[in-house]
């Protein structure tokens, strides 16, 4: 496998290419099935091999930039953008981030605030994913109960989403100009205000507890705004794109991009984003929730043993974190190709 290492000169080390293209693949397949950048895998396999995390996170935002363009190009073709909507969660949503980063800031000069930045992490993550999967499983009891519907769980989500969640539509009875439509994302009729709020407020959030947007921003398109499923993971990624593309820059300019690692992390992701995003076909509504709920409660187990690691100094939480991390990624890549090659069966046999 010798002649497969190449040398990274601008990171200084030596590194497997079959390594970078699979870690690529993996995060491509998941961001461009969720809508999100998850530059934080790529940030931390980098940064365990060997990569000092300065050049890990410059080179993991490039990856993200690419991969969310690939990703965002497909989900075009398959109507689930909605540009009008996705430029005014940019602005707003960056607008809120930088408010919580400076809350952030100001609260770190009075003292270590990042045990209370973790468990927070921990809360959110895992509270929004315990709300998703009670939110599937009773849309399950209920179509149980009526025989001509598809269950959700036989499909993975096949049956039918609910046009709105309830707080979408209280949220759309709010009546304060100027009103504004989305027919992209089969909204006849918002408040403005109402977008805006929402945008603002999952910005700071993403800001404090320094996450990417895309984590914030799919559940409140679909509870909050009341999108279709589908339409929230291709529309999420123009947030991805925009915040990834800044950042990529802003490290580019100060060197701490490897070209390199970037390159071979953008083919198997380019080729990761285009798999994961035609998968939503097969993987509809209620199913792309289930997963994505899954994957926050993962998420937030791993940071708390990370943080369990930060207060006892015990490896063994770090090791366990990562091993969630990673279990957690592998395990979703191989469902989601696993039902996109049955969802092509199906469709081929005449089924879908």
């Amino acid at each position: 496998m010798s002649f497969f290492n190449v040398y990274l000169p601008i990171a200084g080390i030596h590194l497997n290419i079959l390594l970078l293209i699979a870690i690529g693949f993996c995060v491509g397949i998941m961001g461009g099935f969720f809508g999100l950048g998850l530059g934080f895998i790529t940030n931390t396999a980098l940064n365990i091999f060997r990569f000092h995390m300065a050049f890990a996170i410059g080179t993991g935002l490039s990856n993200v930039f690419g991969q969310s363009l690939s990703a965002i190009r497909k989900h075009q073709k398959m109507g689930n953008v909605d540009w009008k909507l996705g430029a005014i969660a940019i602005f707003t949503s960056v607008a809120g981030f930088e408010v919580g980063s400076r809350v952030v800031i100001a609260l770190e000069k009075a003292g270590d605030v990042g045990s209370v930045i973790r468990w927070s992490y921990v809360v959110v993550l895992a509270g929004l994913g315990s709300f998703m999967c009670y939110d599937y499983f009773v849309l399950q009891a209920r179509q149980l109960k009526r025989p001509e519907a598809d269950s959700p769980a036989g499909n993975y989500g096949s049956g039918q989403e609910r046009q709105h969640s309830s707080v979408a539509r209280r949220l759309h009875q709010i009546n304060i100009p100027p009103m504004i439509s989305f027919p992209a994302s089969q909204i006849e009729r918002v408040s403005l205000w109402v977008v805006v709020s929402v945008f603002l407020c999952t910005g700071f959030l993403s800001g404090v507890l320094g996450i990417g947007g895309g984590f914030m921003i799919l559940p409140a398109l679909v509870y909050l705004i009341g999108l279709p499923t589908t339409i929230a993971v291709g529309t999420s990624l123009i947030t991805v794109l925009a915040t990834a593309g800044f950042g990529c820059l802003t490290y580019a300019l100060d060197g701490k991009v490897e070209l390199l690692a970037a390159v071979f992390l953008l083919v198997g992701s380019s080729i990761g984003a285009q798999i994961g995003a035609t998968a939503v076909k097969f993987i509809k509504g209620y199913g792309i929730r289930l997963l994505f709920a899954i994957m926050m409660i993962l998420a937030a187990l791993s940071v708390m043993a990370e943080q369990f690691y930060m207060m006892t100094s015990r490896p063994a939480f770090h090791a366990f974190s990562w091993v969630i991390l990673e279990g957690t990624v592998l395990a979703l890549t191989a469902t989601i190709i696993a039902r996109l090659l049955l969802g092509y069966r199906a469709e081929r046999a005449g089924r879908i």
